[in-house]
């Protein structure tokens, strides 16, 4: 199960993110994947729980952003979003679409935090 390794590394770069920040709490950790990521939902998800674990982070949630599967079509002379990822074909001509734009981001795009003592 590859998605713990993937956790651990999203954990690690939260982390040292956390250093910069100063003195936060983490609600969430926001990630955008895509389906040719290679990464399954669920599995990343009870991973994450699992890597942050007596870290800073441990308690926050992760949320998950699913970017679908876009292409370039030549014919069409536009991106279009594909409803089957492994048949990459434009699903308007049926051209073939080899050019992926989308889907396979795996990124850490946020943190969710709150200022622990606000009053400062």
């Amino acid at each position: 199960m590859h998605e713990l390794s993937i956790a651990v590394e999203l954990v690690d770069v939260a982390c040292e993110e956390l250093v910069r920040l100063g003195d936060v709490h983490v609600d969430a950790v926001h990630v955008r994947i895509g389906p040719l990521c290679g990464v399954v939902k669920d599995a990343l998800l009870f991973s994450f729980e699992v890597a942050a674990a007596d870290t800073p982070l441990e308690g926050a949630r992760l949320e998950i952003e699913e970017v679908p599967t876009t292409v370039w079509c030549p014919a069409c002379a536009a991106e279009v979003v594909l409803d089957e990822t492994p048949r990459r074909r434009c699903p308007v001509c049926q051209t073939p679409t080899p050019n992926v734009v989308r889907g396979r981001e795996l990124e850490l795009v946020a943190l969710e935090v709150t200022d622990v003592h606000p009053d400062r």
